[in-house]
């Protein structure tokens, strides 16, 4: 593959371009729905969330908590985080019957069924993705631009299977809307692939910006990554496989390995 493509790829030919103003409308007033409903409001909220922080006590005093309890009735917390869980399922499953809804070919963009050859290219995101991420997050707590990462929580069995089924939701949804969902949409209003691709790692990057600036610049970079990959391949499972791999290491392995790890976070 030329450098030439992977910085400036050719046009996508999965989807039409819309053309009929009526749709166009329509398509934009769903593509804005969508974003408040799922991350749009997270990103605005984290946002707020840093600048806060940044005029009191500083990003690098301040604490994040992964996958915090919400209850101490364990009964009551289980269900608020099985709640939190399926949320994210469904928020996967509404960008995926948007795009079916409206007529594009789930195969073509990604979403048909997963295949064993999803798994290799997700192990390797994930390899090329996690390991920088952790000299990154480290970095970032050195500059004082990260918050202190707090440990999922240990506890009863169920924890573990929750913190697991957390982490592939977050994967589905993040990368079945924000990027098959977005870049599709996007790409059906006529937008280049590098100005959906710019739009999708924002969007990313925002939402994650209450861990601090340096996560907020990491996650960008995983958009990039992540979307540019997705643009040559139209393939999302790898970017599911790989995200789900990120996230149960970091809400199950650094619980567990906390006291090993204690230099990231």
């Amino acid at each position: 593959m030329r450098l030439s493509s992977l910085v400036r790829p050719a046009a996508q030919q999965v989807v039409d371009v819309v053309t009929d103003q009526r749709e166009r409308r329509g398509l934009i007033i769903e593509l804005v729905i969508v974003g408040i409903l799922t991350f749009g409001f997270s990103a605005i909220s984290a946002i707020l969330s840093l600048i806060e922080l940044q005029l009191t006590s500083g990003v690098g005093n301040a604490t994040v908590a992964l996958n915090p309890s919400q209850s101490t009735v364990g009964a009551i917390d289980f269900l608020r985080q099985l709640m939190s869980a399926i949320r994210l399922y469904a928020i996967a499953a509404l960008g995926t019957y948007l795009l079916w809804r409206g007529g594009v070919i789930l195969g073509r963009v990604g979403l048909g069924r997963i295949r064993t050859p999803d798994l290799p290219p997700g192990l390797l995101l994930a390899a090329v993705i996690g390991l920088p991420g952790l000299g990154l997050v480290a970095a970032a707590r050195a500059l004082g631009i990260n918050a202190h990462l707090i440990p999922s929580e240990p506890g009863p069995w169920w924890h573990w299977a929750l913190y697991i089924l957390l982490a592939i939701g977050n994967a589905a949804a993040e990368e079945i809307v924000v990027v098959a969902y977005f870049i599709t949409r996007l790409r059906q209003l006529g937008l280049s692939e590098n100005g959906s691709l710019a739009a999708s790692a924002i969007l990313r990057g925002g939402y994650h910006l209450y861990q601090g600036v340096g996560a907020g610049i990491g996650n960008v970079v995983m958009g990039v990554i992540f979307g540019r990959y997705y643009q040559l391949t139209n393939r999302v499972w790898p970017l599911v496989i790989a995200h789900a791999v990120i996230d149960v290491v970091a809400f199950v392995g650094y619980a567990l390995l906390h006291n090993h790890l204690s230099w990231v976070g």
